[in-house]
């Protein structure tokens, strides 16, 4: 019996090794792509760490469907739409102390941010009416001075830099420092456990702050503040050093300060209480601003006190 070769069970491949047809390769299927960096590809106008915010924040949808993690991998043709809410107005115009053609000066609200801290805010800012000259904290409030051109941002910045400007601050403090009046004179240096914090270190930078008290209860102390130096978080390390934190302060206060509704000293009373305003804030209040602006002009800013701030000494 004559063998003339070995029989294929599939036909098709038979006639592929004999030469008669050739074999179609699969198509290569496409690749999946991290979705921040699609993200990228369709958004240019934003760098990867914006996207990146903005998945986590849930304004992104693939194929209908909220994602929220940027390394999570795609394929090209997913629909992707990014959906960023307009700026929320969460607080009023700031009310308008003085403005010319050069400077507007403002009195900043307690909650109102100086400045976004990324490329997107969900919030007005500061920034928002004018050039950035000097800040302050989010929750301290009263006098800025913004510019509206470069040359004098320039020209104001300095100012603050040489320690050419003036300025005035009122604080409501836990308890009574010893002295009625006295130079702080203590180094300020960043907290390397809390990088975004400040201490007390002697290996900071010279930070000095003369305080006066105004009034006190006993339990709380209305302060005048006149920092010398401008270390960020100066007056709110240097009070808490003494052990007289700032009223409502969430970083350096105590624990009671940081959660104490504006509630007056004199508790007792409950037609005082009644008109208690009941919200949080920082006790931190910039009252006045001595700057030479555009023109050698040398003007002071003054800014009163917030109502609340009267609740604790109503007398006063």
């Amino acid at each position: 019996m004559i063998r003339t070769g070995k029989k294929f069970s599939k036909p098709a491949m038979s006639r592929v090794i004999n030469g008669d047809t050739i074999l179609q390769k699969d198509p290569i299927a496409p690749e999946k792509i991290r979705l921040d960096i699609l993200l990228v590809e369709q958004h240019p106008e934003y760098n990867r760490s914006s996207l990146q915010t903005f998945i986590k924040s849930g304004f992104v949808l693939v194929d209908g469907i909220v994602a929220q993690k940027p390394n999570q991998k795609y394929l090209p043709t997913a629909k992707i739409t990014l959906n960023i809410p307009e700026i929320q107005h969460n607080h009023p115009n700031p009310e308008t102390i003085y403005e010319d053609d050069n400077v507007l000066v403002l009195n900043k609200p307690a909650g109102l941010l100086s400045m976004a801290k990324g490329e997107y805010c969900p919030e007005r800012t500061l920034a928002d009416y004018g050039l950035i000259v000097h800040r302050l904290d989010r929750d301290t409030s009263g006098v800025v001075i913004l510019a509206k051109n470069p040359a004098t941002q320039t020209l104001l910045r300095k100012q603050f830099q040489d320690r050419k400007t003036h300025k005035t601050y009122y604080a409501i403090v836990e308890g009574r420092p010893k002295l009625d009046e006295a130079l702080i004179d203590l180094p300020i240096a960043r907290n390397i456990k809390h990088p975004t914090t400040f201490l007390v270190d002697a290996s900071g930078k010279p930070s000095q702050t003369h305080y006066k008290v105004i009034a006190t209860s006993g339990k709380y102390s209305l302060l005048e503040l006149k920092p010398i130096s401008g270390r960020t978080h100066q007056l709110r390390v240097h009070l808490k050093y003494l052990g007289t934190p700032i009223l409502g302060d969430p970083v350096y206060g105590s624990h009671k300060s940081a959660k104490t509704k504006v509630l007056s000293a004199e508790q007792s009373s409950e037609k005082t209480v009644s008109k208690q305003p009941k919200k949080h804030r920082l006790f931190l209040h910039a009252a006045s601003l001595e700057i030479t602006i555009p023109a050698g002009q040398r003007k002071t800013f003054s800014a009163p006190l917030p109502p609340e701030f009267h609740t604790f000494f109503p007398e006063g």
